[in-house]
């Protein structure tokens, strides 16, 4: 049952332009198959947001089992597929074949690789989003979406939103329907033929004939193909033909009808009848269902038989759907919160449970790393550092590493007293233990709103995603810990705040890389020396642990260098020479300044460095192209002269790596002209705001390339 929320008005105020259909009629079917006769769609489905949760869930399905869609029937809004992104995008989302949908929705891809086109258009009011619907075209569909494809879903959704909120408005409720498979009548040919004699002139051909419905049941066969298979008619008929022909209990085999209806052409393989013989199966779709032509093969190089199979196949092809399309979402994940919000989001939707929490084993205990759905937070995080001797279902999953199923709370504290004093709100439970690489790395446990039995194959499932959660989870506390590793040591060798110094304000900011371990080479310093103090900047090749500890090198020299008093040439001479000598196959560009806010002067000396720039009291900013010598670690005998610029009251000097200036694609002197034109709109404001103006874009990006640097000196006479 989904719920449709309590009413809202359309802004518009205009009722539907079709009469609407009262709640209690096929309301979501009426409108489904008169969307897919529009625009000739074979296929589709509408979803519908259970209240205000970030959920999907498939409400009724047409033209296709449902079957094919089984991983997609509950899904998260922040799901990376069609229907979820037209929610979010409040648009109609296109995907014009095989390629595209590889390309934006590889997930999809892997469990539907097959050539047809689809639609996703969000259901919605000027106020409320109450779903989403889907459409397919078989793959001979032009690319691009027509013009008047587009504007009849767009209506037809418009429309379907009017009348779920008009039923809302109503206190009304909207309902799940039966989904729209059977195969319909056979136009004229009853009357062309005669149905006795349309059997006889089958019978009579040499081949085997089948008709297959749309879920695959065998509607009609010949003697031939009686003959062929092995099996009579009468155990043919209403049932799947990989079901009963033991050799044919393969899911290759469902495949090919598979993509034989979803794309809506014609489909072969061949199949091995024991002990011998191959036999040639020709799959002819319609939308209507599937005419199968069987003959024996003539030749066949490398086959490999197939032997039996047991349990259904439909039932085993849906897991093994939702297994590809799981096991590609969980390869995507980095971090432990990645893989709790993909469990949270894509995987307890799919299999029905409302609430989850994931557990880590570390030191002997039990540890949250993350939970959702849990009305009182707390219930789950008292079990932070259980240990894993504790008499809890938690910890008995992690230390005997066997998943434990509890269809009812009754189950579940008849084995477990304790739990009598810690109730969740919840009826069902699964805990499941992960392991990877045969060790075990934690427990997820999912749970359940009301009582649940739990089916031999639903444990099956449930354990096989646990395999697959474990190695994504693994991988993502090697990750944190990598993560946790290379930020401390950053923030060890970058200074934890700079020194007040009379005369000069100073404010910096760094952004570390988004590739690699989120650590690189640049690096920043303020020097309060005798008798006057100094600034430096600098960037070290890479984004790792060598970068970093040879940054970590190079600004301990500068400080060195600057406090027994050398000049500016000579510091950047002697830090060149320690690089090379340090034998480091990285170089370094540098940019070194003395501070003299008493005489309003600074003197710099660059190495390969970008060149500052200078803002003056009044507004006008100045790029420094100061000369200077190359990058340090190249060349020995390398001098760096040094330039005198002005540094009076109000003036602000922007030193910043490279990173806040190229970007894929930018032309790096633009990019200098942008910065300094930010520098002088913002330049008046304190210097923290214009340090975070400075670097905003970068600080929101999802991707940084380059770690990012910037450090800001204003001269105030005050000091």
């Amino acid at each position: 049952m989904v719920a449709v929320s309590d009413g809202q008005t359309s802004s518009s105020g205009q009722a539907p332009a079709a009469e609407w259909t009262p709640v209690g009629r096929p309301l979501l079917s009426l409108a489904l198959t008169s969307m897919m006769d529009a625009v000739g769609a074979h296929s589709g489905a509408v979803y519908l947001r259970p209240g205000d949760e970030p959920l999907l869930e498939m409400a009724v399905m047409a033209g296709l089992p449902r079957s094919f869609a089984a991983p997609w029937e509950r899904v998260g809004l922040s799901a990376p597929i069609p229907v979820a992104e037209a929610v979010r995008e409040r648009e109609l989302v296109w995907v014009g074949g095989v390629e595209d949908m590889a390309r934006r929705y590889p997930r999809i891809a892997v469990v539907l690789p097959y050539p047809f086109a689809l639609a996703a258009i969000p259901v919605m009011t000027a106020t409320r989003v109450y779903g989403s619907v889907f459409v397919t075209w078989p793959g001979s569909h032009p690319p691009e979406l027509s013009d008047r494809e587009r504007r009849e879903l767009t209506t037809s959704c418009e429309r379907l939103a009017l009348r779920l909120e008009r039923a809302a408005s109503k206190g009304r409720t909207v309902r799940s329907e039966t989904d729209l498979v059977e195969a319909g009548s056979v136009g004229g040919a009853a009357d062309t033929l005669g149905t006795v004699e349309a059997a006889r002139m089958v019978a009579r051909l040499p081949y085997g004939m089948c008709s297959l419905d749309l879920k695959g049941r065998v509607g009609f066969a010949n003697e031939a193909a009686c003959e062929l298979l092995g099996v009579p008619v009468g155990g043919l008929l209403g049932s799947q033909l990989w079901a009963t022909v033991p050799w044919l209990n393969d899911p290759l085999y469902e495949e090919r009808y598979r993509a034989a209806l979803l794309s809506q052409e014609a489909t072969s393989f061949v199949a091995l009848r024991p002990p011998s013989q191959w036999l040639s199966f020709r799959l002819y779709p319609s939308t209507t269902g599937i005419s199968v032509r069987i003959s024996r093969a003539r030749a066949v190089s490398e086959m490999t038989p197939t032997g039996p199979r047991s349990e259904d196949a439909p039932t085993r092809l849906v897991s093994m759907s939702q297994a590809l399309s799981m096991a590609g979402a969980l390869t995507e994940t980095v971090s432990v919160q990645d893989v709790v919000g993909l469990v949270a989001d894509e995987i307890a939707p799919a299999v029905g449970s409302q609430a989850l929490a994931l557990l880590g084993a570390r030191a002997g205990r039990l540890h949250v790393l993350g939970h959702h759905g849990y009305p009182d937070p707390h219930v789950v995080e008292r079990f932070d550092r259980t240990p894993l001797t504790s008499p809890t279902p938690g910890a008995h999953a992690v230390s005997h590493g066997v998943p434990a199923f509890f269809d009812s709370r009754q189950q579940l504290e008849r084995l477990y007293p304790a739990r009598y004093s810690t109730p969740d709100g919840f009826a069902a439970w699964a805990f499941l233990p992960l392991i990877a690489s045969g060790r075990p790395v934690g427990a997820v446990v999912l749970a359940y709103a009301e009582p649940h039995a739990f089916s031999t194959h639903e444990r099956a499932v449930l354990t096989s995603l646990a395999g697959l959660i474990a190695q994504a989870l693994d991988r993502a506390l090697l990750y944190d810990v990598k993560h946790q590793l290379a930020h401390g040591l950053q923030a060890a060798l970058l200074p934890h705040s700079l020194p007040s110094l009379p005369g000069i304000e100073a404010t910096a900011r760094y952004l570390p890389a988004t590739r690699g371990m989120e650590i690189g080479g640049d690096f920043y310093d303020l020097v309060p020396s005798q008798p006057l103090p100094a600034a430096v900047i600098g960037d070290v090749q890479g984004h790792n642990v060598t970068a970093a500890g040879l940054m970590g090198q190079i600004r301990t020299a500068v400080r060195a260098y600057t406090t027994v008093g050398q000049e500016p040439a000579e510091v950047m001479r002697s830090t060149n020479r320690l690089l090379i000598d340090l034998g480091s196959e990285l170089f370094a560009s540098c940019l070194y300044l003395r501070l003299d806010p008493a005489r309003g002067r600074a003197v710099m000396a660059r190495a390969g460095h970008p060149p500052p720039l200078l803002r003056r009291a009044d507004g006008r900013v100045r790029v420094l192209d100061l000369a200077g010598g190359p990058l340090l670690g190249i060349d020995a005998s390398a001098t760096y002269p040094t330039t005198e610029v002005e540094l009076s009251d109000g003036c602000v000097l922007a030193l910043y790596t490279d990173g806040l200036i190229e970007t894929p694609g930018a032309d790096i002197e633009e990019a200098i002209a942008d910065l300094g034109r930010r520098l002088g709109e913002f330049g008046s404001r304190p210097l923290a705001v214009l340090a975070d103006e400075l670097v905003g874009r970068f600080a929101a990006a999802d991707e940084r390339p380059d770690d990012v640097a910037l450090l800001l000196l204003r001269a105030r006479a005050d000091g």
